[in-house]
């Protein structure tokens, strides 16, 4: 099993040499600049996914891609003024500060567009269906997040982080051509790792659930999701050491 490092260099190195539609034009320097850095977590997941359940990291690549590139169009549309209008992202200006707003709405588009055209690379429509399943659920967290529609903390986060967290499994579980009776197991995992991320987010950042619950009461939260986490891929006939050492490196933030 390769080691998250090594996993996260091959996310890298497949990222450098993605080959954007040419009919982008100039376009494309601004999807590349919101592309540009970031922890690449759910790729990640994603590709020791894969493997864990015996696919080939290499088959999995096109897929952790495609969800790097909508989670970058969700960070693009979610900096606009129209949305929490921030000027910064990644300790850089953020790409409507650097482009202007029109362009990097245009770039958020393309970024989207250009996440499905990998997922459609692959001979059955499960990753494209997942990865669609996914970026909806995150859509639907976003209009609660901006709306105030519902108080549910827990919803809005299931649905604007968790959903791209559990989709990170679910696309490691159809790249690797999963029997669908096999995966719960798997996807029990995924569902604790959106929960996971954002709850130590917030107690990093002070807002959210460390705000709502005190530091003390976040803490506990995010060590119920992980060792729920980590009871679930205990489960699984498989040798998912990579998987529960990300949970591990995870979990180990709030310190």
């Amino acid at each position: 099993m390769r080691a998250p490092d090594e996993l996260l260099r091959l996310v890298e190195d497949y990222l450098a040499g993605l080959t954007l539609s040419p009919d982008l034009g100039a376009q494309r320097e601004s999807m590349l600049y919101a592309l540009e850095g970031g922890k690449r977590i759910r790729a990640v997941i994603c590709l020791g996914t894969a493997e864990a359940a015996g696919g080939d990291v290499d088959a999995a690549l096109p897929a952790a891609a495609a969800l790097e590139l909508v989670h970058a169009f969700s960070l693009v549309h979610d900096d606009l003024p129209a949305m929490d209008d921030d000027d910064e992202r990644r300790g850089r200006p953020s790409a409507h500060a650097a482009f202007g707003e029109g362009v990097a709405l245009l770039a958020g588009d393309g970024l989207l567009v250009e996440a499905f055209r990998l997922a459609l690379t692959y001979s059955s429509t499960g990753v494209a269906r997942e990865l669609a399943d996914a970026t909806l659920g995150m859509i639907g967290g976003q209009y609660l997040d901006i709306t105030g529609a519902d108080s549910d903390l827990e919803q809005l986060h299931r649905l604007k982080t968790g959903r791209l967290f559990a989709a990170s499994v679910g696309l490691g579980l159809r790249a690797a051509s999963v029997a669908e009776p096999d995966q719960p197991p798997w996807r029990a995992f995924g569902e604790e790792l959106g929960m996971l991320f954002q709850v130590v987010d917030d107690i990093l950042d002070g807002d959210g659930y460390a705000e709502r619950l005190g530091v003390g009461g976040a803490k506990s939260l995010a060590d119920a999701a992980a060792s729920r986490a980590l009871a679930a891929l205990a489960a699984i006939p498989a040798d998912t050491s990579v998987l529960a050492e990300i949970v591990d490196g995870l979990a180990v933030r709030t310190a």
